[in-house]
């Protein structure tokens, strides 16, 4: 017997020694040819591994040996173009061939066969009953003993299916730590301030939005929500995200307005080490951060035009390409979209794409300025200085029926941010005191900027809009379009101007005279 026990034991207790000492496909591979080759000549070794998902095979590392033209080691190809792995795989026994020129109308097989080599014993790789891939032996010329010889490879490859699938587990787990140590990072690094307890509604209006938000949570669908700045849109955002079954993974905020053009692909796909100068270390992009969460692109309709086409992409096909990397990156999100803008109005400016648009306008929710839902603000005051005093330790400041009043005139041209930085600056400033209506006058006059006149004296610009179309449509007597129309007078399209009269609540009708 050329292969006695105490060799076979041998050989074994090597592959499982390396097994346990390695911590890379290379070293692991390496240790296995060197082992290997002591004991029979070989001129190729190989191991492909097997994706039942999507059918396909790949090399566990570069193989050993002989390397014939037109066999990749760096990419994954379909199973059917592995004529040898796959009946090694599909009939899950050894193959062996011990002449391969009759099989050259192959092409893997005729690259063998064109390198020198004439003979090749495959057998699968089986774990658990579950077939992880094959590997394979190689010879320019036909071994002695193939009988003997297959059945001690056989034991090996029984012995090396473990050793790989151990590998294979060992670089999961290490790729799974890193991942949740990348999303403690970012964790760590977000705002504590968002809380969904936090988020207070009294108004009818904002009501029917909190409806909204739970109706659309549980779906899937893309949502833009709309609203001018500071109206809480992040809040709603995360909200969703909270009462969604991807809450469990991450929410991701883009900031649009700040990607610079010469960034855009590194921020939000990432880029592979190497990919320009620089770029020392693989950088995991915003897009891969929120696989299984939601990604909410903050002011979407701020993102130049000729970046949109890439974002389109990715939307439409949940997949994306590192830069510097062209192995296709699949990932699995939520987005949500969020504009100060009319970005309908952008649309017909140029300055958004239509497509995008449809793509994130599936669910639109409109949160309304705090000056349209008063009702909000004596709540809102109420727990915000609750939650302020708490936070800083010190005693909540007490608003008089006239502070309250004033507060409720005001037109909050900052809306909630507004209120709340008056919320934490009187809870600083005025501890315990008595706000009054004289207070609040003095302290909201002080804190209009110097360019913005107050607005007793001159309305906010949507509010002086707002009348003008008023005045259009007494002139026109509620007629919108046509010759004698408003949208004619005042040189507007007629869609849009019904866009702005939804906006504004105003209605034709109730300016038509008899």
């Amino acid at each position: 017997m050329r292969w006695d026990t105490a060799t076979r034991y041998r050989i074994l207790l090597e592959i499982n020694n390396a097994a346990v000492t390695h911590t890379s496909p290379e070293g692991l591979f390496k240790v296995l040819a060197d082992e290997l080759i002591k004991h029979f000549s070989y001129d190729r070794l190989s191991i492909n591994l097997y994706d039942v998902d999507s059918q396909s095979l790949s090399y566990f590392t570069a193989a050993h040996g002989i390397n014939p033209e037109g066999i990749s080691c760096k990419n994954s190809r379909p199973l059917a173009k592995g004529a040898i792995s796959r009946m090694a795989i599909q009939s899950r026994q050894p193959v062996i061939i011990d002449d391969l020129s009759r099989y050259t109308d192959r092409s893997s097989i005729g690259s063998m066969v064109k390198a020198g080599l004439n003979a090749t014993m495959a057998f699968p790789l089986i774990i658990r009953n579950r077939v992880s891939g094959s590997i394979h032996f190689s010879f320019k010329k036909t071994p002695n003993h193939i009988s003997e010889l297959t059945e001690v490879l056989t034991d090996v490859s029984k012995q090396a299916a473990i050793a790989v699938d151990n590998m294979l587990a060992y670089m999961h787990l290490k790729k799974v730590n890193v991942d949740l140590e990348r999303e403690k990072r970012y964790l760590m690094a977000s705002t504590d301030e968002y809380k969904q307890e936090d988020f207070f509604v009294a108004s009818p209006a904002m009501n029917e939005v909190m409806n909204l938000v739970e109706r659309s949570a549980d779906s899937d669908a893309a949502i833009l929500i709309t609203g001018e700045t500071g109206t809480g849109k992040d809040y709603l955002a995360r909200r969703i995200h909270n009462l969604s079954f991807r809450k469990e993974h991450l929410f991701v905020k883009v900031n649009c307005p700040a990607l610079a053009s010469s960034l855009f692909e590194s921020e939000l796909f990432g880029h592979a080490k190497g990919a320009f100068t620089g770029a020392e270390f693989k950088r995991i992009g915003r897009f891969e951060l929120a696989n299984g969460g939601t990604i909410f692109l903050d002011e979407v309709g701020e993102l130049p035009i000729s970046l949109q086409a890439k974002l389109l992409h990715v939307l439409q096909d949940k997949q994306f390409e590192r830069v510097g990397d062209s192995q296709s990156v699949k990932i699995d999100f939520r987005v949500i979209a969020a504009s100060n803008q009319n970005l309908e109005e952008s649309i017909r400016d140029g300055h958004f794409r239509e497509d995008l648009f449809y793509r994130l306008h599936i669910v639109n929710i409109h949160v309304p300025p705090l000056r349209r839902r008063q009702e909000d603000i004596p709540l809102l005051m109420e727990k915000l200085t609750r939650l302020q005093a708490l936070k800083t330790n010190r005693q909540e400041p007490f608003y008089t029926d006239g502070a309250l009043a004033k507060l409720g005139a005001y037109k909050w041209p900052g809306n909630i941010r507004e209120l709340k930085n008056l919320v934490k600056r009187m809870v600083i400033l005025r501890p315990g005191e008595k706000i009054t209506g004289e207070d609040i006058d003095m302290i909201l006059g002080s804190s209009t900027p110097e360019h913005q006149t107050r607005q007793t004296d001159i309305a906010p610009l949507a509010e002086a809009e707002r009348q003008h179309i008023i005045q259009a449509l007494i002139k026109t007597r509620g007629v919108v379009g046509g010759e004698k129309g408003a949208a004619r007078l005042l040189e507007l399209p007629r869609s849009t101007l019904q866009y702005r009269l939804k906006k504004f609540g105003v209605k034709p009708g109730d300016y038509v005279k008899g």
